[in-house]
């Protein structure tokens, strides 16, 4: 499924001016339900400037209402962003964003050893010689570089991560590792949705029965879930 061009913005964007649940913004963006929740909690490592999907031709104002109007409806993009045309080269890293590769780097060394430099150097976008100087502790700024989730720091997507990390377990004979830090936020974040879910539900019978007119517009709705 294609995925709007700047994911981690959309999702902030519609977050904001939308009810569209988490659910429904993590799959029309690709991310993480966890993601967006982080976004919508200002939790992300860096406060993201929302790109509007509509000015940019990847989302209607009549797709955005379906979805408001249906919980269980998957957003459908409008038009798809270019296809990127080049081939080879590292993984293209915003210019604000490259001082935090070495520290992205330094976690998956610590965290998953087994991660090959090859798998790092496509997943952040750097070159062996960084990973290697990084691994022999021989980089010319090591004493600065402090190992943090290179996910927190907007270098790759959770998904990416994951995918990364299990293959590189499978290949090293390694059992998978199951993460249980979230299952508390991931069990409250199911219940919320359910509620937001049942909510939506009310206020589109509400509006089909004419008890309740529709906004008039995305920026005038309040969104009674936003924390």
């Amino acid at each position: 499924m294609a995925q709007p061009l700047m994911p981690h913005a959309t999702a902030s964007w519609l977050v904001d001016n939308t009810s569209l649940s988490f659910e429904q913004i993590a799959v029309f963006c690709g991310l993480h339900i966890l993601e967006v929740q982080a976004i919508a909690d200002d939790t992300a490592a860096t406060k993201l400037t929302g790109r509007d999907p509509i000015r940019a031709h990847e989302l209607t104002m009549a797709e955005i209402e379906k979805g408001q109007a249906d919980p269980n409806y998957a957003l459908k993009m409008d038009r798809e962003p270019e296809a990127a045309t080049r081939t080879k080269g590292p993984r293209y890293t915003p210019v604000s964003k490259r001082s935090d590769k070495p520290d992205g780097i330094a976690w998956i060394i610590r965290n998953h050893p087994e991660v090959s430099d090859g798998q790092i150097g496509k997943l952040i976008g750097t070159t062996r010689n960084t990973i290697s100087a990084i691994r022999d502790k021989s980089h010319w700024n090591m004493a600065n570089i402090v190992p943090k989730d290179p996910v927190t720091l907007g270098l790759c997507s959770q998904r990416e991560l994951d995918a990364i990390v299990a293959k590189a377990a499978k290949a090293a004979g390694l059992d998978p590792i199951v993460d249980t830090k979230l299952d508390g936020d991931r069990e409250a974040l199911i219940d919320q949705l359910r509620i937001e879910r049942t909510e939506a539900a009310r206020i589109a019978e509400a509006i089909a029965n004419g008890e309740m007119e529709a906004p008039a517009m995305i920026g005038s709705f309040v969104d009674p879930f936003k924390r």
